[in-house]
């Protein structure tokens, strides 16, 4: 395979996941982060991160607008619940240091 098809099906790849957890708002950012070790949070930091390396500016609310497909504080205020006793003590387990 050559490198840009690699680089178009990884980026098809990347906008799948997006749809995905577009689809599934259920799903918590803090479940994601104690079950897989990241977040849509992660994912914006991520394409900032790899946006300045390439010399594009794109700040950390762009980046989660274009993760979350919608501000940030409208997303939060819409779906994201607040992080229960059992999820935040999952969470405490999962990074804590050993």
């Amino acid at each position: 395979m050559d490198k840009q098809t690699q680089t178009e099906i990884e980026a098809a790849v990347f906008r799948r996941l997006l749809d995905h957890l577009d689809s599934r708002k259920d799903a918590q950012n803090i479940d994601l982060m104690i079950l897989a070790g990241f977040c849509r949070n992660c994912l914006s930091k991520w394409y900032m991160s790899e946006a300045k390396e390439r010399g594009e500016a794109v700040d950390y609310d762009q980046a989660r607008e274009l993760v979350y497909k919608e501000p940030y504080d409208s997303w939060k205020d819409k779906h994201q619940l607040p992080a229960t006793q059992e999820q935040q003590a999952a969470f405490e387990k999962a990074f804590a240091k050993k």
